[in-house]
C-alpha cells in the first residue's frame, strides 16, 4: 500500500476516534469517496483488509489504525 493511503487510513481513524470515541467502528469504504474513482486502490485496500488481515466488514478504528501504522509503505 502506498504511503499516501497508509497516512489517509491513520488520519481518518484518528478523526473518527476523536469525534466518536475509542469504540467507534468503520469499514474500508470509510477511506474512499462515494464513487469508484480509483478501483485499483480500492481493491488494494480491500485485499489488505479482507485477505491479509481477515477482518470483518466493520472493525474498531483503533485496531485499523494500529495495523496501518505497522505497514512498511
Amino acid at each position: 500500500m502506498n504511503i499516501e493511503m497508509k497516512n489517509k487510513i491513520i488520519k481518518i481513524c484518528a478523526e473518527k476516534i476523536e469525534k466518536k470515541g475509542s469504540n467507534v467502528g468503520l469499514s474500508f469504504y470509510a477511506f474512499f469517496a462515494n464513487k469508484n474513482d480509483d478501483p485499483k486502490l480500492l481493491m488494494e485496500v480491500a485485499t489488505w483488509w479482507i485477505k491479509t488481515h481477515k477482518l470483518d466488514h466493520f472493525e474498531k478504528a483503533l485496531k485499523i489504525k494500529k495495523l496501518a501504522m505497522q505497514l512498511n509503505a
